[in-house]
Order: structure tokens, then C-alpha cells, then sequence
């Protein structure tokens, strides 16, 4: 059915409000946009695990309410709710019905990570070279297409677990996936060798996709909430998060590698590495940085420094 599409510009500060209200008045949907990137350029649209959204200083707010919703209604119900916010730049439109999961398929295609890794949909054929013996390769739902590989931060991700496979450290060992979203990056590791895979995140529906991409793909995550979490330490450690959650949670990190274990942690915009890697020297050593367009992976290898809470 066709939806009422509301658009609004908004800033990071005020962003937890106007989602609040969003929320309070009913939206079926609500995603960011970079204000300062054309619409349709993908690093416009961050691809973070599921309840991690991207917050720039500008962006471009979208919410999808039911068709026969009637603006103004809606907006005299916003501006009751948090009556400060400026409303008046709300702009509507009806965006018509279409196959939302065929519209997805139709820009997604197979990609290769590295040497042996291909993200690939459900159906379609595998591209050339996915057909090798040794080939990890890793079928995804339009579903849940969340953490599809075509970001940046992912892409990273995924090249460092095909690089630690290549040089056999990943083999037969288990990984930790920390803000696993759709699991893309525990499901990697599983087809490239790794013995077993744990996934964290602080989302429910986290925990569902990521369990059902694991069953499609015919192999097994051990999904939890972080109150959840058995605490244990792992030889490899990847975490695409924001910058501000790997701030705050560079204790739990480093407390879940084992000594001589490796981390990658990427969500990392280009020039917020700096300061995340003073965060993190305490613990790791050969930091190292990788780049892809405007972001940045960072990965090290566990010192046998305590973690002091």
C-alpha cells in the first residue's frame, strides 16, 4: 500500500527528540539521510548493526505514516508533543506502493571482500569466483538487509577476517561479533573457518535477524543481549559500532580479548581515530588503520595489560 512520507531537517542535538515524538505519534519508519550528500549516493545511508543509527551535525529525517493519516492532524499532534521544536519545515508527500523487498534486490548484487569472501541475495547466482572450493560465502535476506556489506565500515570489517583467514589465524578459532546486527560479520567468520561465533547486541530484533541469517546460512550463533552475555575472552574480536559507543565501551572491549588476540572495531569516521587510538593504546599494540572513502577501521592485538573498572 502507498504510505505519507514525512521529510524534515533536523540537527544531532535535536534528533533524540524529534524521534521521540515521531514515535509518540505513531511513524511505521524512521531513517537518516546526510543533508550535505546527494540522497542517492549509499554513503549517504550509514548500514550500522540494527538499533545504531549514524548521527551527523546536519541531516535529513524521513517517517512513514499510513496513508490515510491526514497531515495536518499529524503535524498539530507533533507540535503538541514538543511544542519547541520548529514543525513548520515539514514537507509531505504520498510515496506510492511498490515491492519494497524487489526494489531492494534490484541494487543489490554479489560482492566480494577480499580474497575468498562474497556477500550474495538469496536468488541470485553466484558471481564468478564464489564457485572455488574455498570460497566463504555468505547469503543474505532482503528482509533484513541491514549490514549488508555495501558500507564502508563493513566492507573493512569483512576484508580484515578474510585477511586473518588467508593467514590462517582465524582457523578453528571463536569470534566475538559486538553490535552484531544482521550478523554479517559472525556469519564471515563462520564460513571463512572460524570454530564458533558469539553475537552481541543491544537490540532485540538484532538478536532475531542475526539468528535467522545464521539458520539460512546453515550454521550456528550464540545471540545475546549484553545483560545477557556470558563473559568470556575471545582470540578475535570485531566491532562495528560508532565511534562514541567504542569511546565508552573501550573497558568491555578490551576485557573480551584474550592476550595476543586481535580486535577490529570500525564505525569510525575519518578524523575520530585520533582519539581512539590514544583510548585504546592502553591495551592493544600495532594499532593499525585502514581506510575506505570517509571511514576508518582500526585493529591491534591484545597486551597483556589488566582492565581496571
Amino acid at each position: 500500500m502507498p504510505y505519507l512520507q514525512l521529510s524534515l531537517p533536523c540537527t544531532e542535538a535535536l534528533h533524540p527528540r524529534v524521534d521521540r515524538a515521531l514515535e509518540d505519534v505513531g511513524a511505521l519508519a524512521v531513517t537518516l539521510q546526510d543533508a550535505h550528500l546527494d540522497a542517492a549516493d549509499e554513503q549517504a545511508i550509514f548500514e550500522p548493526g540494527v538499533g545504531e543509527l549514524p548521527l551527523w551535525d546536519d541531516m535529513t529525517l524521513t517517517a512513514l505514516f499510513p496513508v490515510d493519516v491526514d497531515p495536518l492532524l499529524l503535524l498539530a499532534a507533533l507540535e503538541a508533543f514538543d511544542p519547541e521544536l520548529d514543525w513548520s519545515q515539514a514537507r509531505f508527500e504520498i510515496i506510492p506502493d511498490q515491492d519494497w523487498e524487489r526494489a531492494w534486490l534490484d541494487t543489490f548484487h554479489p560482492m566480494q571482500f577480499g580474497q575468498r569472501t562474497f556477500i550474495v541475495p538469496w536468488n541470485h547466482a553466484l558471481p564468478e569466483g564464489a564457485d572455488a572450493a574455498d570460497a566463504a560465502i555468505i547469503r543474505l535476506d532482503p528482509g533484513l538487509a541491514f549490514g549488508s556489506g555495501t558500507h564502508p565500515t563493513t566492507a573493512l570489517c569483512l576484508r580484515w577476517l578474510d585477511d586473518l583467514a588467508t593467514s590462517g589465524v582465524l582457523q578453528a578459532q571463536p569470534v566475538l561479533d559486538f553490535g552484531c546486527g544482521s550478523g554479517i560479520l559472525a556469519l564471515a567468520a563462520l564460513k571463512l573457518g572460524a570454530a564458533r561465533a558469539v553475537g552481541v547486541d543491544n537490540d532485540p530484533q538484532a538478536i532475531i535477524a542475526t539468528s535467522d541469517n545464521a539458520q539460512r546460512n546453515g550454521v550456528q550463533i550464540d545471540v545475546f543481549l549484553p545483560q545477557d552475555e556470558p563473559i568470556a575472552r575471545y582470540p578475535i574480536v570485531v566491532a562495528n559500532i560508532l565511534a562514541t559507543a567504542l569511546d565508552a565501551l573501550a573497558e568491555t572491549l578490551a576485557a573480551r580479548v584474550a592476550n595476543g588476540g586481535r580486535i577490529a572495531m570500525s564505525g569510525i569516521l575519518s578524523g575520530q581515530e585520533d582519539e581512539l587510538l590514544l583510548r585504546f593504546a592502553p591495551w592493544f599494540d600495532r594499532l593499525h588503520v585502514a581506510r575506505d572513502d570517509d571511514w576508518v577501521r582500526i585493529d591491534g592485538v591484545r597486551n597483556s595489560t589488566p582492565v581496571i573498572a
